[in-house]
């Protein structure tokens, strides 16, 4: 029996890893498989070495105070695979994570193949590192084409797959009314996956709906959250006593809900993709800790901080980030974008030319190809 081991660091990995995972699982049903994942790998039945949450860490300065119990984590990862002893190793986004522990495997056993989905976002910082890779990956998967150049010019085999979070959908019927009550219009909140995030632009959100229900009576605000963290923005909403606030935890739902949505305010991510996908207008803020924006500041090589804006090399998805991302602001802005339908539409016609080069259709397919053909 051939064995893989799923590596991912964050819930948006653990959820790209069990799009590809279960394209195998239907036609290779002799692999067998552990990780460290999340809830989605879970609910495809594989066991992971521990919680998620144990890993994620976010920002330079929490990464610096943790630094001995993320070696610790690394070192006791790398001996639990080597253990295992799987054909591959598919690791998955969070690169400081997953390529520091697929480097230490490759470095003790250079027979099992290293395949890294999601390709550290070297055209926005760090480009170096491209030529330490190629010492211990043996593939690595592509979201976006113009990812490609750089790794040829290191001779790294790689293939473009596509963002699978880009993927036509299965179509299926969910009531949500149940959720969604009085024929009031539905508006997207995504307040991040990492209980750091939710910590900090939470309180924000909620000044920000207070001003929203000032003006529009006529709106009910749902909160995008992991199956973790959902009880506790719940109990938050409560504490808040809105009436028009409810929070959802389940993918199938969250994604009937995004599609029936007029409006989205997101954290700056992956999920981005998939607001623009649902051809949903949005903003997009973050907020993080003065010393680790000063560093990013002086890291990074690009203008924008989400994806759509960096390929566009235009602002067509408002930025709110630092001291903009604040209750007025996201307001203001939310407002006057609502109050005029034809900057809306404007905004999803040009995210749809973007993420058109985003996609494959068949992205998951292509990705899972690679690794069957790996074994």
């Amino acid at each position: 029996m051939k064995k893989i081991f799923i590596l991912t660091g964050e819930p948006s990995g653990d959820k790209l890893a069990s799009k590809v995972i279960s394209k195998i699982k239907n036609s290779r049903p002799d692999i067998e498989y552990l990780s460290v994942g999340g809830e989605h790998l879970k609910a495809l039945g594989i066991k992971s070495l521990y919680d998620l949450h144990e890993i994620t860490y976010l920002g330079f300065t929490r990464v610096i105070l943790n630094i001995f119990k993320i070696k610790r984590k690394i070192n006791d990862t790398v001996k639990e695979i080597l253990k295992f002893k799987p054909d591959i190793l598919f690791s998955v986004d969070s690169p400081d994570f997953t390529l520091r522990v697929a480097k230490e495997v490759k470095k003790i056993d250079p027979s099992i193949k290293t395949i890294h989905f999601v390709a550290p976002q070297v055209w926005v910082w760090r480009e170096q590192r491209v030529k330490q890779l190629k010492s211990f990956l043996d593939h690595i998967l592509l979201l976006f084409p113009f990812e490609k150049k750089y790794f040829d010019k290191e001779g790294i085999q790689s293939t473009f797959t596509g963002h699978p979070l880009l993927e036509e959908q299965e179509k299926s019927k969910v009531d949500i009314s149940q959720i969604i009550k009085d024929n009031k219009k539905i508006f997207s909140i995504y307040p991040g996956s990492r209980l750091s995030e939710i910590n900090v632009l939470t309180p924000i959100l909620f000044e920000f709906v207070k001003k929203m229900n000032e003006k529009y009576k006529d709106l009910f605000f749902v909160f995008h959250s992991t199956s973790e963290h959902v009880q506790l923005i719940q109990n938050l909403l409560l504490k808040q006593g809105f009436k028009n606030c409810g929070a959802i935890g389940d993918e199938k739902i969250k994604s009937h809900i995004l599609k029936s949505s007029i409006f989205a305010v997101s954290k700056s991510g992956t999920i981005s993709l998939e607001i623009c996908n649902a051809k949903v207008p949005s903003i997009i803020i973050y907020k993080m800790g003065m010393i680790n924006f000063f560093i990013v500041k002086m890291l990074v090589k690009v203008k924008f901080a989400n994806i759509i804006n960096i390929a566009a090399k235009e602002e067509i998805i408002p930025e709110l980030l630092q001291s903009k991302c604040n209750p007025s602001n996201i307001y203001n802005t939310v407002d006057k974008l609502l109050s005029n339908k034809s900057t809306l539409d404007k905004q999803v016609i040009k995210t749809q030319e973007i993420i058109r080069n985003f996609k494959t259709e068949k992205s998951s397919e292509i990705a899972s190809s690679v690794l069957i053909n790996s074994l």
